[in-house]
């Protein structure tokens, strides 16, 4: 019942309250309709964005040090508004401003009153009565007639202001759009111009002088107005000491203080990166994951180096260091410190260039992923001409076979063509299209072959991201028993407030096995260090990293990309416009400035072995190749599909005659006296460049002469290649020149004969050298030996 008796005694007294304001409403319909659009306009009177102005853009680093600016569109150098104002700033502005800011409504009765009776008594403005918050009303309606009207509305919209912000965020609008002559607006930026600090590092005399500029910017000019902006902030000192602000010992030192003589320039630590920022987040304060004392010791580097490399008209470089662990960025160095002359301006981390040998490693570890390589698999290095293209070692050298981790290390390129060659140039290309490599967007047949020596172009961005997502994927599947994430290789994170997306965990591999990334990564070890760190690996403190240099054709750019457990390091050294100059290697150019930025991050201990994606297998000693019964075998781990490799192809059982000096056969030896060995055997033409730098090979001895039925391939062509075009040349006098044909014979002292279309050219011996001329046309060109063994080749000679 009382609960009842309450509710019904509540809705008779709402009741009548209705009927009151309806019997106001009628008795006064004026004052009803003209009250309530007061109060709706009032209430949107204040616009809800104050101030429309663009601003600067400000990128900081993690730590919040300024690395620079750029002014914003309308010519002002306007920052952002900070979260808080710096006690200094706030104690100077309102004893010099608005005494009374923290007890007014936005507007100070007495302080009008006072201005209104010295203005009158002057007979001209000598006071003003405005409080901060309607300055801040003010300072939004830049622009607006100076009236007595105007000052009304202010009155009111400040009045607003004070209901819709607190105290410190009215204060933190005043300091972040008041004017501090020319084009300096804000505290931020008229610190770092006028006393090159951050605000907060101001000292009572700076911030002083700078809370007494908005009333009369004009005054902080050079040389001029000196004596006056001297004594007003004296005046503002002495104040802060008589209202017990500032001590005495302070007070007789800040006055003591020189004013600013000449105006700072702004920090430009990481001008590309503000350059790349202004393109995402124009107008707005970024702080990027960039490390501040690392990005000063960079540009250091950078410096340094162009400054040796400059003699050598080599004008531009790049540098950006990841951490592998969280993706960011923690130095960007788009440029040089060059001139405009020579493109400082562009940030060459995005712009595409030519890779160069740079993207050998990513063959490597598909292969070896893919179980159609082992590290030490014999690679054939020898003169090669494929669909016309004929690849060359840097060094114009062949070593006959090489092992394939040897391949990588040393950068030989014919290796990488004929490995291409193998894997297929569409899967090459299909693996660089999940490694997010953008500027590798053509058809494949576009490329052909040379897409492994650099007929493609990429950036310094997709690369370090590529490395950073191979070395991502293999510290997470060591340390968490065999697992991966479906997006590893995730984008490169240089704004703090955003977490890369490294997807979901998963038993697949994303793209290449742990396995063959730790295998990859121990070939990218033993590359040749840089001149001058030739004994590293001697070092207790020696840097290990798996690390690549890659150098473009015509020398136009040099690449060295880097990686440790936890950082990337990628460098590009070359000319913006694309000009070439015989100084610029990866190894002699790029390589240098690698290892100084390692040698500023913390040490690293080598990968750790991902044992469950890999094997412990029976590898020949010899080829690299899965051991067959006759190799001789070592113990070695290979990536778990590497058990589906080919047994080595190239030792075979030979029986010798007691002497071991002739192979012999049953048509001329007697069983009991033959001798059984395994005998490492290369193909001919590799054999034939194999020997010169091994001289442990040996070549399979001969058949004794009273043996029957021999048999075997003991020749091959080295030069030409099967449907090659040869176009003869004259040299100075106009004569023709004749090319020279060679071949290999296993035998030392075997005889080879010549023929040209069944016409009889010649023979050699020991080296098989033929000179030939002839006319236009095609041909078929034959060698055989006193055993009948037969090489051809079908030929097109071009006779100018």
């Amino acid at each position: 019942m009382m609960k009842r008796s309450v509710f019904t005694f509540m809705k008779t007294r709402f009741i009548n309250f209705l009927c009151n304001i309806w019997r106001y409403i009628k008795r006064n319909k004026i004052k009803s309709v003209i009250i309530p659009a007061l109060l709706v306009w009032y209430y949107f009177s204040l616009p809800r964005v104050l101030f429309s102005e663009p601003y600067s853009t400000v990128i900081e680093s993690e730590g919040g040090e300024l690395l620079g600016a750029r002014i914003a569109r309308d010519g002002q150098w306007r920052f952002p508004a900070q979260d808080s104002v710096p006690y200094k700033f706030r104690q100077c502005i309102i004893h010099f401003e608005d005494q009374y800011f923290y007890s007014h409504p936005g507007f100070n009765p007495i302080a009008i009153f006072n201005a209104m009776r010295q203005n009158f008594k002057a007979g001209r403005v000598v006071r003003g009565g405005s409080t901060l918050t309607q300055q801040v009303i003010r300072l939004s309606r830049e622009g607006k007639k100076r009236s007595y009207f105007e000052k009304l509305i202010e009155l009111i919209l400040a009045t607003r202001l004070e209901l819709r912000y607190s105290k410190d965020n009215i204060l933190g609008l005043y300091a972040a759009h008041a004017p501090f002559g020319g084009n300096v607006v804000g505290l931020e930026m008229a610190s770092w111009r006028y006393f090159g600090v951050q605000p907060h590092q101001l000292s009572w005399a700076e911030t002083a002088t700078l809370a007494v500029l908005p009333n009369a910017p004009a005054l902080i000019y050079p040389g001029k107005n000196q004596q006056q902006l001297l004594e007003k902030r004296n005046r503002l000192l002495k104040k802060l000491y008589e209202e017990k602000v500032i001590d005495k010992l302070t007070y007789e030192l800040s006055v003591l203080e020189r004013l600013p003589q000449k105006p700072y320039p702004l920090p430009q630590a990481a001008q590309h990166l503000l350059q790349f920022a202004a393109k995402k987040k124009e107008g707005s304060r970024i702080k990027t994951t960039v490390k501040s004392a690392l990005q000063s010791r960079v540009n250091q580097i950078a410096a340094r180096y162009y400054n040796e490399y400059r003699q050598t008209e080599v004008h531009n470089l790049a540098i950006l260091v990841v951490d592998v662990k969280t993706r960011n960025i923690l130095a960007y160095v788009g440029n040089s410190p060059t001139d405009n002359y020579h493109q400082k301006d562009v940030d060459i981390i995005p712009a595409p260039r030519s890779t160069g040998s740079i993207l050998k490693p990513l063959l490597f570890a598909s292969m070896l992923d893919a179980g159609e390589l082992l590290p030490n698999t014999l690679v054939a290095d020898v003169p090669t001409q494929i669909a016309g293209y004929s690849p060359k070692n840097y060094e114009l050298t062949y070593d006959g076979a090489v092992p394939a981790q040897k391949a990588l290390s040393r950068s030989l390129n014919i290796p990488a063509v004929l490995m291409l060659k193998d894997f297929g140039i569409y899967r090459f290309y299909e693996q660089l299209q999940h490694f997010k490599l953008r500027d590798i967007n053509r058809h494949p047949n576009h490329y052909g072959l040379s897409l492994i020596l650099g007929g493609a172009e990429s950036n310094l961005w997709d690369l370090c991201r590529t490395y950073a997502g191979l070395t991502s994927t293999l510290n997470y599947f060591t340390s968490t028993q065999a697992k991966y994430r479906d997006n590893e290789f995730t984008e490169l994170n240089w704004d703090s407030s955003g977490k890369p997306d490294f997807g979901k965990e998963t038993f697949n591999k994303p793209q290449i096995g742990a396995g063959a990334i730790w295998l990859t990564y121990n070939a990218m070890k033993e590359v040749n260090r840089p001149e001058g760190d030739e004994a590293w690996r001697f070092y207790d403190s020696s840097l290990e990293i798996a690390w690549k240099t890659g150098t473009s054709f015509g020398s136009r750019d040099a690449w060295a990309i880097g990686t440790s457990p936890r950082y990337v390091v990628g460098v590009w050294v070359g000319n913006a416009s694309g000009e070439g100059r015989p100084s610029i290697t990866g190894v002699g150019s790029a390589a240098p400035i690698l290892f100084d930025v390692f040698n500023l991050l913390p040490k690293q201990k080598w990968f750790s072995l991902p044992y469950n994606d890999m094997a412990e297998a029976d590898v020949c000693s010899k080829s690299g190749h899965i051991a067959g019964e006759h190799c001789p075998k070592v113990k070695q781990w290979i990536p778990l599909n590497g058990t589906k490799t080919a047994v080595c192809p190239y030792h075979k059982l030979v029986h010798l005659d007691i002497s071991g000096q002739y192979r012999v056969n049953s048509s001329c030896e007697n069983i009991d006296n033959m001798i059984t060995r395994s005998w490492f055997v290369l193909p001919p033409v590799m054999e034939w460049y194999y020997k010169s730098g091994h001289i442990d090979y040996a070549p399979l001895p001969p058949y004794r002469s009273d043996c029957m039925g021999v048999s075997g391939s003991y020749i091959d062509f080295i030069y030409p290649k099967e449907n090659g075009k040869i176009y003869l040349t004259k040299d100075f006098s106009g004569t023709v020149q004749p090319v020279v044909f060679k071949a290999a014979h296993t035998l030392k002292n075997g005889r080879l004969f010549w023929y040209l279309d069944g016409e009889y050219l010649g023979e050699t011996q020991t080296f098989h050298e033929m000179p030939v001329k002839a006319k236009t046309g095609k041909y078929y060109l034959t060698i055989t030996d006193e055993a009948g063994n037969e090489a051809k080749r079908k030929i097109e000679i071009i006779n100018p």
